[in-house]
């Protein structure tokens, strides 16, 4: 059964919600609960793995893909690697969880991989090279043509005034 929590309300709430109460004299309102998914007696929320939480209604290979620096392969992998089933994240038991973790952290990722490719970024951009001053001019650097497209890295267009017919 539901429990009900009441609630005393102003008077001129309880007019409005009169309808619902059976006592028009009441000046409470009661709403059900509806008591938190559980399991043995823990309550279930987001999984954290790689100090990111990740989608409990999802097979563990698509969840862990939420983790910046694990991709598909990557999640692949570490399921091949641990022989577990590639079962839905909140049927995981917390032994699982714990191993999936320890897994997961022999890789670089999160904080760490953001950081390493920042401090390479910054690096091409001290000593100057090609890529380097394509970085710090917010051009692509890997060879894309930039006449018609690479509207991501060179921002909204700016129109520029064409030349006048002579007479």
């Amino acid at each position: 059964m539901a429990q009900t929590l009441a609630m005393p309300l102003a008077p001129s709430l309880s007019v409005i919600c009169n309808g619902r109460n059976l006592n028009p004299l009441s000046n409470t309102l009661s709403f059900p609960i509806r008591p938190p998914n559980q399991v043995g007696g823990l309550s279930i929320k987001c999984v954290r793995v790689g100090g990111v939480e990740i989608p409990n209604n999802k097979r563990v290979e698509y969840s862990l893909q939420y983790v910046h620096g694990i991709g598909r392969t990557r999640a692949r992998t570490i399921l091949i690697d641990l022989n577990m089933e590639n079962k839905i994240t909140k049927d995981l038991s917390e032994e699982e969880l714990t191993i999936i973790r320890d897994e997961v952290s022999k890789y670089m990722i999160e904080g760490d991989l953001r950081r390493f490719n920042a401090l390479n970024i910054r690096r091409l951009k001290e000593i100057q090279c090609y890529r380097g001053i394509r970085h710090s001019q917010g051009l692509p650097c890997r060879g894309q043509r930039t006449k018609n497209n690479t509207r991501t890295l060179k921002g909204k267009r700016v129109t520029v005034a064409g030349k006048k017919k002579a007479r």
